[in-house]
């Protein structure tokens, strides 16, 4: 790949200088030579397609540029003094997706080395934010999973201005009806019902379908006798259903209660960014608690405890490095062991039900 990009780059200095050179002997020229070099405009035009004032190269000029078939090559149009259009500026135009820039190094990495890097940034190795559909894809065996209440939906019980249009438009442009998928899938073989959180939905403010979603996956896996693990990223409550938000943190602690006292295990998994009222219920509820590198994890903001408390905090205090030195995160996972380290868990788990029968 960064070959590709050399060659493309040098292409596009060559030109550069050569279109440089052209516009200075079209303006050094006299009347009598105008001509000619309309007619070599003229040939340039017609090698050329004109859209929305910028031209395209064909492909003889590419090739004899030895730009790469794949890269496409504007050259944006000026007018110089006599009122001739020349070209002014070429570059290779990046289609959208292929690049992203890494928010910890500030680099920009090419999106394949990404995906497959787990979902890494390969020069510094912080972690990005992914989907629900992908880290059901990690963990979970392929075609084992099965979506719970799928088509669950929360309303706007405080009125709030605009509400409901945001939830609308967040559904479609995240193809997700709320901010948690809930469902079963099978780890290595091993049965257990599966949640994670999506930070695309509103940073997977917990609200009442929310909770409800994570409550009646809870109360299923009791029922089913099924271990529960859940990836959970969340700002916090949501704001836009005030109290019935927070009412949310109770029921999903009183469900997962009841899914304790039938001996059954429950792995919270801490991802970036874990905050508000999800950290203060069921994130810090599990029997083992994991966590990502790097991820962030509180109930309030440094900037308010800071105010509140009127002292400097330690550096990196809601990391989850710094809590796994308090003992608040049981081990740091990496992804690629992740679904190693759950099969280990739930084996344990299995074999234990195998030994009370």
């Amino acid at each position: 790949m960064q070959y590709k990009m050399c060659r493309q780059r040098g292409a596009v200095i060559m030109l550069r200088e050569h279109f440089r050179k052209t516009e200075k002997r079209w303006e050094d020229t006299g009347n009598g030579e105008q001509g000619n070099e309309a007619g070599k405009e003229s040939d340039l035009s017609s090698r050329t397609e004109n859209i929305s004032g910028e031209s395209k190269l064909s492909g003889g000029d590419r090739e004899a540029a030895g730009v790469e078939t794949g890269a496409e090559v504007t050259v944006s149009e000026r007018e110089n003094s006599s009122g001739r259009k020349i070209p002014k500026l070429l570059r290779p135009h990046v289609p959208d997706g292929m690049f992203r820039k890494c928010e910890f190094c500030r680099k920009t990495v090419y999106e394949e080395d990404i995906r497959n890097n787990w979902y890494t940034c390969p020069k510094c190795g912080g972690y990005f934010r992914i989907e629900p559909k992908t880290r059901i894809s990690m963990v979970v065996d392929q075609g084992s999973f099965e979506e719970w209440d799928e088509k669950l939906t929360g309303d706007n019980p405080l009125e709030f201005p605009g509400y409901e249009e945001k939830l609308q438009r967040l559904r479609e442009n995240t193809g997700l009806t709320e901010a948690v998928v809930t469902g079963q899938g099978s780890v290595r073989g091993i049965r257990a019902a599966v949640g994670v959180m999506s930070s695309e939905f509103l940073m997977g403010s917990m609200g009442t379908a929310v909770g409800e979603k994570i409550t009646r996956m809870i109360e299923r896996a009791t029922a089913e006798r099924l271990p529960v693990i859940l990836f959970c990223c969340s700002g916090g409550a949501r704001m836009q259903e005030g109290i019935f938000s927070l009412m949310q943190m109770a029921k999903t602690s009183q469900a997962l209660k009841r899914h304790d006292e039938s001996g059954l295990l429950y792995i919270s998994i801490l991802t970036d960014p874990t905050m508000g009222g999800v950290t203060a219920s069921f994130a810090m509820l599990g029997d083992v608690i994991l966590a990502e590198p790097g991820a962030m994890i509180g109930f309030a903001g440094a900037r308010v405890i800071r105010q509140t408390i009127g002292q400097k905090l330690p550096e990196g205090f809601q990391s989850a490095e710094f809590l796994l030195k308090c003992g608040f995160v049981d081990r740091i996972v990496k992804r690629e062991k992740l679904r190693r380290t759950l099969a280990v868990l739930l084996g344990s788990s299995e074999v234990r039900e195998w030994e009370k029968k």
